[in-house]
């Protein structure tokens, strides 16, 4: 059974730091793109990163671009999300996901991916 567990949310005022971790278990994710995505209270869930199965490449949303860094553990099944200079409308709950597909191709469409955790809370204060 495929599972993902993300962790690493918090309390934590503007202009600080946070790092997200996602384990996976119950597939070879090793071969997949994973993605992080967010969704704050009414709103769409929305892409954050992406990451290539190597590692290799990375996407971001322009909105994280030089403010976020998605990387990767393949031995340890783990994705990680390091958050810099947060921002108060950074607050969201964050889910990392497989993609559906073994593409090798980062996609930012929520539909791509699959296995969604239950995500971990992260809350800006200004």
């Amino acid at each position: 059974q495929v599972q993902l567990v993300e962790s690493g949310g918090g309390l934590v005022q503007a202009g600080g730091s946070l790092r997200l971790s996602c384990a996976a278990s119950g597939r070879t994710f090793s071969l997949y793109v994973m993605g992080w995505f967010r969704q704050a209270p009414g709103k769409e869930r929305e892409f954050v990163a992406g990451i290539s199965p190597s590692g290799a490449v990375r996407d971001y949303a322009d909105s994280v671009k030089g403010r976020f860094t998605i990387s990767r553990d393949n031995a340890k099944n783990t994705v990680y999300l390091q958050m810099n200079s947060l921002k108060p409308e950074t607050t969201a709950d964050y889910y990392c996901a497989p993609r559906r597909t073994r593409s090798l191709v980062i996609k930012s469409t929520r539909d791509e991916y699959d296995y969604w955790g239950q995500g971990t809370q992260v809350t800006v204060s200004s």
